[in-house]
């Protein structure tokens, strides 16, 4: 994954010894820093800052020599605090609202998170992997961290004994009567680090302790940090490759994380559509059921192609299979409402015309646009076994084999509209023939849209029939006769079919 490159920040002039700096106390300055002068050196950029002033405690001490010229406490014009815009020794520089920002270009950005980042540093001079500067952000307190945590801030730096934020507490008896100690006794040590790591989950954190409090870092870690290290052993080398192998692990932790939870949605969404998947319900029936379905969309179970069977207490058992236009999940759900709705509605006692106007209802009201439509082949099968009734809403007809007659496709001569096409229209039921032994094939149009080999001719239903009667002459039947057919479409298409692909296989023996 490449790393983000963050935005620079544009540092002013006066930051950077460019023009001159104002004087909170003799008003503007006519000072200017010499060509090539390093701010540090600049008197102007030396300043003292009065909102640090305000913020760092005063010492009060008497001045004291250390050899000639030099003193402990400021003199006039002089600051102990680093200034605005000057370097703080870690190849950083100091803004003037207190923050430290490297001033040179980086690859990563690391936000430092300490109790007072006006005095000594207790982070060295930072180069990542390539060999630039590390970029340093440095935050007093966690509300100035929420500030400075930005999406270019890829590590922080977190020093465990910065003080927690106070949570807001409601007097008791046992405050009022002096023993309120409890609460201090039962503080989590380990607060600040919690707080951080629901402020920023997806950053990489590393804590800071010392080197007396080993068990504290082990336990930051336990928490939720990447690693721990001694603050009062940390050097430049050490502390940059700890920055990039916290930086690395936190990527590798979340994309573990992505991809488990990834694995979990798919196999709830497996289970799910497993489960809507049909059921048939042949009890009693002398009919040998088999079926293949196969969905267009990559690693999907279900698709926009719907079949079910059911015998009713009469004894005649319905067949039906269909096709929702469309390959995404709101076609595959609109196939399953529409199965539910007809497998609900032939146990109800309807049938042919008046079943499928219903249906019509059903996906008219449930289709998310209307040009949506769905294609239906509806079968009711007598209970003798030697007659069925065929009404077909602009799909494909079934195809019909019988021993010694070649296999052949049922009338469709009175094929009506598709479902959603046409308000009002009718599908006329048409009475066919069987015999005492039989093989009903029904199919959707994904099983004849393939093509043949590499040009554009497509199997057809002639090449699908073809096909078939060569397969039955193998001798194949059943759940073999439907692996067989499937296979052999997907080699001569050359691959996966385009298009969701269902067939259901009904066998009546003698």
């Amino acid at each position: 994954m490449p790393v983000p490159v963050p935005r620079q920040r544009a540092i002013p002039a006066v930051e950077c010894g460019q023009a001159p700096a104002a004087s909170p106390d003799s008003g503007p300055s006519t000072e200017q820093a010499p060509p090539g002068t390093h701010p540090a050196e600049n008197p102007a950029s030396r300043r003292e800052n009065p909102t640090e002033k305000r913020e760092k405690p005063t010492d009060t001490s008497p001045e004291t020599s250390t050899g000639p010229g030099t003193s402990t406490s400021p003199g006039p014009g002089t600051s102990t605090s680093p200034g605005p815009g000057t370097d703080t020794g870690t190849g950083t520089v100091r803004t003037p609202s207190g923050r430290t920002e490297s001033a040179v270009p980086t690859n990563l950005t690391v936000l430092l998170i300490e109790d007072d980042p006006a005095g000594s540093p207790i982070v060295p001079d930072l180069l990542d992997q390539s060999g630039k500067p590390i970029r340093v952000r440095t935050a007093r307190n966690l509300t100035e961290a929420g500030r400075l945590l930005t999406d270019d801030v890829h590590c922080i730096l977190l020093d465990l004994a910065l003080s927690a934020p106070a949570p807001a507490r409601t007097a008791t008896a046992t405050d009022v009567g002096g023993g309120g100690n409890g609460a201090a006794e039962g503080e989590d040590e380990l607060a600040v680090l919690r707080h951080v790591l629901e402020l920023a989950p997806r950053h990489a954190v590393l804590a800071l302790t010392s080197s007396s409090d080993a068990e504290r870092g082990a336990e930051a870690v336990a928490v939720g940090a990447q690693d721990y290290l001694f603050r009062d052993e940390l050097d430049g080398r050490l502390l940059s490759r700890a920055i990039r192998y916290a930086v690395e692990r936190k990527r590798s932790d979340s994309a573990e994380r992505r991809l488990a939870e990834g694995r979990l949605r798919a196999q709830e969404n497996r289970r799910l559509e497993r489960g809507l998947l049909p059921t048939p319900l042949l009890a009693g029936s002398p009919l040998r059921f088999a079926a293949r379905y196969r969905p267009g969309r990559s690693r999907a179970l279900l698709g926009g192609d719907f079949y079910d069977v059911v015998r009713t207490p009469d004894g005649t058992v319905h067949a039906m299979i269909g096709d929702v236009c469309g390959h995404g999940p709101d076609e595959a759900a609109l196939g399953v409402e529409l199965r539910i709705a007809w497998r609900a509605l032939t146990l109800a006692g309807l049938c042919g015309d008046q079943l499928l106007g219903t249906l019509q209802q059903v996906l008219e009201h449930e289709r998310s646009d209307d040009e949506i439509f769905a294609t239906l082949c509806a079968v009711d099968i007598s209970p003798d076994g030697r007659r069925a009734g065929l009404c077909l809403a602009g799909h494909p007809s079934p195809l019909l084999s019988r021993p010694g007659v070649p296999a052949r496709l049922l009338p469709y001569d009175n094929n009506g509209p598709a479902l959603g096409l046409l308000p009002g229209a009718r599908w006329p039921r048409t009475q066919v023939e069987l015999g005492a032994e039989w093989s009903l094939m029904l199919y959707t149009d994904g099983l004849i849209e393939g093509h043949v080999g590499g040009g554009r001719e497509r199997l057809g239903q002639d090449g699908m029939v073809e096909l078939v009667r060569r397969q039955l002459a193998e001798g194949l039947t059943g759940e073999e006769l439907l692996r067989a057919t499937v296979n052999e479409v997907h080699e001569l298409n050359g691959g996966e079919l385009a298009d969701d692909l269902a067939v259901v296989l009904l066998d009546r023996t003698a």
